[in-house]
């Protein structure tokens, strides 16, 4: 009956067969045994996609790359293997450790339940991706955190690729077909157009990628398939083969498909007619697409307006991390056996080894030892302990608050630190003779610091502000930009968590994404912690700037401020400073005593309460992860009474009891002006979202801390500008070389096109080009390429070297036929770095100073007067405060001429205070909302000036890394500078001659 029923089928001449769940594959078996047609897609390699061990084996058979993976094989559910260990960041399988995040496949090829787990330094939690389901393609977890163990799994490396995902579609060996999508790993949220079918972009294959799709197509003899490519870094990966897509909405792919398989199918069965028939379609008609004039010649008027022959080119952002949770450090001697032990317990048993605790296996062990330390009972402690033993005790207190504020650990906002101090010399436990055991060591906890829902708010507004405003013309078209790779962004963080939020929630609004931070933070944020950190560059010189504050503030004299006749008060000694700051010291100590006092009684009933409860019991979990998805204050907190926020009472009275100790040492009679910051850091926090507390005497001190804090902050960088210069450069210099290497790059790669496109005017014929390029590949100097089996990791760390490469990689490109927009060969370059307050400051230090240095004596400032009377007026750098630069080419200006490329600097001081400062109308209402607007851009040149990349070079190169590091100053013709790729994909776009285009097309 089988048999009859597929000798009934229609004949054929030629047959695709796609795998797909129940398809009868068997029956097309026997039908193509019994009729011989033509298999575009032969059948028995069906079998094996369906499994998708047996994918990744004939993958890499062939020579593809794919990511770093393993096999986890179950006989029955919930087997335990003895090669497979899951711990809180990692699993191992057979040895091979896959740190998180990592993905989770079941080795079932149509089971698409994918799931990827995030690092607890990221937030942790799984986000689970799935076939399209409405406009959903993947959910976030939260709380998940441990791997399936009821099925077998491929675990592999985590790729990230800029937010992008690559389909590829093969007909036959000799074509393939790309086309970009919004990654499902970075929201899930899937774009449709109005038609209800997915947006996708057609893009350009590199070279490699067309072969391995060639390699593909032959591997699994599917002549029409389908496979997912991952972009990164500068391989690509091929991570799923699904052997039966067709593209969904491309007219331009149906007609070449439509030629292709006609052509497969003539050589096949009628080879004679094969050379005879048109290798076009008759009613096709090769026109080029004509561009959308609005997408490339703009002109803003929110920023700068700027000539109708100048194209944007590039943009680039220095900003500061959003509102935060202050920042605590709690320092503390422990002589305690249940503490030294665990010190001992986690740096491999040396006495003398410091111990750094982050996992939360680690910060649980501390928060066990320190619960059995603290007295269950305090009351009365004060008449039967001294000073110091009751010092100690508030200390473990506070420090088993911190560990147990959130419920759990997210490990990102609490590390410890234990330093032994002292050690005696013991008798072995066997006997044999001695070891050093740890008697003292030296604890501190760190924490605080945690990015509030007002500053992911902030950071989300100040990204959509950048989508509307700073692409001038593009409007939301720079969400397709980024989509197709016209757009290459990057976005780069310390390794702060308040700042890396602050980038996720920024690159949020900026991409116009949807969900939680974490798989955003992991997908797009690249962590750089030598570029973006770098305090203890200039700590000698900071400390002699505070010394010289410290100095100038206690001294008897007034301070001689400002000195309104000079020409230049910004060029004063400690310019900023009241002059009656020591007047304003002894007021600001007596308010802060106030306030604590009141917070000490809100304490205290917390306090009583605590006592009443086992001491394993804690007050209800506010969870700190969770809390990074919110964007709305804790309206349920506040109406309890509490603290906004994860902090309670008890951590609010050891964070205002640790000014009040360390502002004033009333034994030395001696004042501390580097506490001076913290205090007006607590009084900002508390009126901005603890207002509800009504703690009085807190606006006064907010008023007195924020006259002390203008002046001491900016001069804290250095007393006067040559001094705030040599410690901006120290602090910011590799962020400025990294700088100059983002506008010399671009710059080269607008002169390469251009000559290029010239070239390719008067010489159609690309061979020679080509050849070019393969003696210039072998030419580069070895520093100038990448190791191309670098792990890749959105938090891993990199050095600048491997940064600067990161900026020669693979351009990838938008597919000009199907652009519709006037240059397609061209990229938008975007920079972002997010940072801390030292390197804004920095950064603005050597942007208006740098005229300064004795080698570049006589050149004008590169910020103009009226600007630096601001900067110098604007003293705080608050919070999302930020620098940009934008760089524009005038494509009707000579290339060799100077003023072919501008610069704009533009500055934003962040945060506005005013709402903390009036308490009416809008303000009011921002207040209660406990949020701060950003204040927009300002420029720092004269209307009408014109700032040329070449000046800018000339006054940056001697604060930035050395000149070694830096490519030869002089624009060449392609050097390795740049990927080859870049050339290769514009001969591809060049409308040759028929005969060459078709061949480059494959």
């Amino acid at each position: 009956m089988f048999l009859y029923t597929v000798r009934n089928w229609p004949i054929c001449d030629c047959l695709i067969a796609f795998h797909s769940t129940g398809y009868p594959l068997k029956k097309a078996e026997m039908y193509a045994a019994l009729r011989k047609p033509f298999l575009v897609n032969e059948l028995e390699p069906q079998y094996l996609l369906h499994d998708r061990r047996k994918v990744y084996e004939r993958l890499e058979m062939f020579g593809i790359p794919v990511p770093n993976y393993a096999l986890v094989n179950r006989e029955f559910p919930y087997q335990e293997l003895d090669y497979f260990v899951e711990q809180e960041d990692f699993v191992e399988v057979r040895g091979k450790r896959f740190w998180k995040p990592f993905v989770e496949k079941p080795i079932d090829g149509d089971n698409h339940s994918i799931m990827i787990y995030y690092p607890s330094s990221a937030g942790g939690g799984m986000k689970e991706l799935f076939r399209k389901v409405g406009n959903r393609s993947s959910e976030f977890h939260p709380d998940v955190r441990r791997v399936r163990r009821e099925g077998s799994y491929i675990y592999e490396e985590f790729m990230s690729t800029g937010g992008t995902d690559v389909k590829v579609y093969t007909v036959g060996p000799e074509y393939a077909h790309a086309e970009a999508r919004k990654s499902p790993v970075v929201d899930g949220v899937v774009m449709r157009n109005p038609d209800g079918k997915e947006v996708r972009y057609p893009v350009l294959l590199t070279p490699a990628e067309k072969q391995m799709a060639r390699d593909v197509c032959l591997a699994f003899r599917q002549g029409v398939c389908g496979f997912d490519l991952l972009r990164c870094e500068r391989r690509s990966y091929v991570c799923d083969v699904n052997g039966w897509s067709f593209v969904k909405n491309s007219y331009k792919y149906y007609d070449d498909a439509a030629c292709v398989l006609r052509k497969m199918f003539l050589d096949a069965k009628a080879p004679h007619l094969s050379s005879t028939i048109p290798p076009n379609l008759p009613w096709k008609v090769n026109e080029p697409a004509q561009p959308c004039e609005n997408l490339t010649r703009q002109g803003s008027g929110l920023i700068g307006t700027f000539g109708q022959s100048e194209e944007l080119r590039c943009v680039i952002a220095v900003i500061r991390h959003g509102d935060r949770t202050p920042k605590q450090k709690v320092k503390l001697k422990v002589t305690e056996e249940k503490l030294l032990n665990l010190m001992l317990k986690y740096n491999d048993n040396r006495p003398r080894a410091e111990t750094k605790l982050k996992s939360a296996v680690q910060l649980q062990d501390l928060l066990d030892a320190t619960r059995m330390l603290v007295p269950r009972a305090r009351s009365g402690r004060e008449s039967d302990s001294d000073a110091e033993d009751l010092v100690h005790a508030e200390k473990l207190l506070q420090v088993k608050a911190v560990l147990e504020e959130g419920g759990h650990f997210s490990g990102i906002y609490r590390k410890v630190q234990l330093k032994p101090l002292k050690w005696v010399k013991v008798p072995k436990s066997n006997g044999d003779g001695e070891e050093e055991r740890p008697i003292e060591a030296l604890m501190v906890l760190k924490y605080g610091g945690v990015l509030t829902h007002a500053g992911r708010k902030q950071a989300e507004e100040l990204g959509r502000y950048f989508r509307n405003n700073m692409y001038p013309g593009e409007g939301t078209g720079l969400l397709r930009l980024h989509s197709t790779y016209r757009h290459d962004l990057k976005i780069y963080s310390s390794d702060e968590g308040r700042v890396q939020m602050s980038a996720a929630a920024f690159a949020k609004g900026l991409l116009d994404l949807e969900g939680q931070l974490t798989p955003i933070l992991v997908s797009l944020v690249s962590k750089d912690s030598s570029m973006l950190d770098g305090l203890a560059n200039a700590r000698t010189e900071m400390e002699e700037a505070k010394a010289k504050l410290h100095e100038m503030i206690t001294s008897e004299s007034k301070l001689v401020q400002s000195n309104g006749n000079l020409e230049y008060p910004w060029m004063v000694d400690g310019a900023g400073l009241p002059p009656n700051a020591s007047e304003l010291l002894p007021r600001m100590f007596k308010l802060t005593k106030k306030v604590a006092s009141q917070v000490k009684i809100l304490a205290k009933d917390e306090d009583e309460k605590l006592t009443m409860t086992s001491s394993y019991e804690v007050l209800p979990p506010y969870d700190q992860a969770k809390a990074l998805g919110k964007i709305n204050i804790d309206v349920a907190r506040i109406a309890a009474g509490l603290p906004c926020g994860s902090e309670g009472f008890l951590l609010m009275f050891a964070r205002w009891k640790k000014l009040e100790r360390e502002l004033y040492n009333e034994r030395k009679d001696r004042f501390d002006i580097t506490q001076i910051p913290d205090v007006y850091d607590s009084c900002k926090y508390d009126l901005l979202h603890n207002a509800h507390l009504n703690l009085d005497g807190l606006p006064e001190l907010f008023r007195v801390a924020k006259l002390l804090a203008d002046g001491v902050i900016p001069n804290e960088y250095g007393i006067n500008p040559k001094h705030k210069l040599k410690i901006g450069s120290k602090i910011a210099r590799r962020l400025l070389g990294k700088l100059l290497i983002d506008l010399r790059n671009t710059r080269e790669e607008a002169i390469s096109v251009a000559e290029l496109k010239s070239n390719l005017k008067s010489n159609p014929d690309p061979t020679s080009m080509f050849l070019k390029v393969k003696k210039e590949e072998v030419d580069t100097p070895r520093r100038l390429r990448k190791n191309e089996d670098k792990r890749s990791s959105s938090t891993s760390e990199k050095s600048l070297d491997e940064e600067e490469d990161d900026d020669k990689e693979t351009k990838y490109r938008l597919d000009p036929k199907y652009a519709n927009v006037k240059t397609p060969d061209r990229h938008v370059r975007t920079r972002l770095y997010f940072t801390s307050e030292s390197h804004i400051h920095s950064l603005v230090n050597v942007l208006r100073y740098c005229n300064l240095d004795e080698s570049l004596q006589g050149e004008e400032s590169l910020v103009c007067n009226s600007a630096l009377e601001r900067l110098l007026k604007t003293r705080e750098l608050d919070y999302m405060s930020h620098i940009v630069l934008r760089m524009f080419e005038n494509v009707e200006v000579p290339l060799e001429d100077p003023k072919r490329y501008r610069v704009e600097m533009t500055f934003s001081h962040g945060a506005d205070l005013s709402p903390l400062e009036n308490d009416d109308g809008e303000d009011a209402l921002l207040r209660q909302e406990h949020t701060l607007p950003i204040m927009g851009p300002e420029r720092l040149q004269e209307v009408g000036s014109y700032l040329t990349l070449d000046k800018m070079e000339k006054m940056i190169r001697p604060f930035a890394m050395p000149a070694e590091d830096f490519p030869p100053s002089t624009p060449q013709a392609f050097s390795g500078y740049f990927s080859k790729s870049v050339l290769e994909r514009l001969v591809n776009l060049w409308p040759f001659h028929k005969n060459t285009a078709a061949a480059h097309n494959k």
